[in-house]
């Protein structure tokens, strides 16, 4: 069983228990009052409807800031003081007790109402509403006298109203943190999901831009190569706005599921497919070099290490034109996923500053994320080197 089935199991238990107890209240309540007139059973009958009334109210789930559930317990506490302050006015209204409950039912079921009010209501009627509903169960005892007891048992009903509204907003509280810890968590993945559409927007833009300048060049030589170029524009365009319709939907959905798909968020088995359409794009072919087995990876580690690869191939492509080579290494080791994407171009290059972009920038704050590192800059030989690392013991 799921835990929000045992909760919804629990709660049901709950409600079951709480309808068994009114209404074994409301037996005792009738079995130890004696009516002597018409007036008497008039307001035994009133007393025990009441006790019924309250079922209505904490019985159901309410939706959160309800302003029915408080509106229907001031109504409901204003006719309990009312029957209260006709037991005390009427000549022998204190004899419909006849020593027996003031209203236990009652009782019980306007603490339960006190609980649903403070869990569910408005929060601008429910504090009068709980307040109401308090008052009304202090005052229950005094339908059979006033009597110092009778005030002692009309101090703890109201200590039990108030442990009741103390429950309720505890559980209030406990569940709007809880919400807005999951909001938090839908923005973070947002802000995730957005750096990821940029990455693979920028990838596929750039491969576009070198299409097109590429079939500009070959237009008058070679026109078959022009037509391959534009079936690859145009593949690389429709994907990039398919995955912009999807960030745009879900944006514009506050209540979809954190984990909706956005772009496509491939991993370090899919990086033959993607070195194969830089390769269609690029001077420089790409090579890959695997060392280890990629599968059962951490599926964060898997496809961050992806992105580096892309941000890797697309720079290359961005500031390389004049690479030969481009190789793409990838290495698992037991406690370690170490990625290379190093090329021979001779342009001179520079690290982007700090601020500019959702590049390299924000692959860094995602790779230190789950406790690797990355770096980008001239190679020894030449050429440019970007090396991440992701610690696959800390990722588990």
């Amino acid at each position: 069983m799921s835990t929000p089935d045992l909760r919804q199991w629990w709660v049901r238990l709950a409600q079951a228990a709480g309808l068994v107890a009114i209404g074994l209240l409301a037996l005792f309540d009738l079995r130890f009052s004696r009516p002597q007139s018409m007036a008497d059973l008039v307001i035994l009958l009133v007393r025990v409807g009441l006790a019924v009334a309250t079922v209505p109210l904490w019985l159901p789930v309410h939706r959160l800031g309800s302003r029915r559930l408080p509106l229907a317990a001031l109504a409901l506490a204003s006719t309990s003081l009312a029957v209260t302050a006709a037991i005390l006015v009427l000549p022998g209204g204190r004899y419909v007790l006849g020593g027996g409950s003031w209203g236990l039912a009652e009782s019980a079921g306007l603490i339960g109402v006190v609980f649903v009010v403070a869990r569910w209501g408005a929060p601008r009627l429910a504090p009068a509403a709980a307040v109401a509903a308090g008052l009304a169960v202090a005052t229950l005892p005094l339908r059979s006298g006033a009597e110092s007891l009778l005030v002692i048992f009309g101090l703890l009903q109201v200590l039990a109203a108030a442990g009741a509204a103390a429950v309720g907003l505890y559980l209030r509280v406990m569940a709007a943190g809880r919400d807005r810890a999951i909001a938090l968590v839908r923005a973070e993945q947002r802000a995730e999901f957005a750096r990821d559409l940029h990455d693979f927007i920028a990838h596929h833009v750039t491969g576009i831009v070198v299409q097109a300048q590429g079939a500009r060049f070959v237009a008058e030589q070679d026109p078959q190569r022009v037509i391959t170029a534009l079936e690859q524009i145009e593949r690389a365009g429709a994907e990039t706005m398919a995955s912009m319709r999807r960030m745009v939907g879900i944006l514009r959905n506050p209540d979809a599921p954190p984990d909706a798909p956005l772009a496509p968020l491939a991993g370090v088995t899919e990086l033959a497919p993607l070195l194969s359409g830089f390769n269609g794009t690029a001077n420089a072919p790409a090579r890959l070099h695997v060392d280890g087995d990629l599968f059962g990876l951490p599926v964060e580690v898997s496809t961050s290490a992806y992105r580096v690869v892309m941000e890797g191939l697309t720079n290359t492509r961005q500031h390389a034109p004049d690479a030969r080579t481009v190789d793409v290494a990838v290495r698992r080791t037991p406690d370690w996923l170490l990625i290379r994407v190093a090329d021979d171009g001779a342009s001179p290059r520079t690290a982007p500053a700090r601020g500019h972009g959702f590049g390299l920038i924000g692959l860094t704050e995602r790779v230190r994320a789950l406790g690797g590192t990355i770096t980008a800059g001239p190679g020894v030989a030449g050429g440019w080197v970007l090396d991440a690392a992701f610690p696959l013991r800390v990722a588990r």
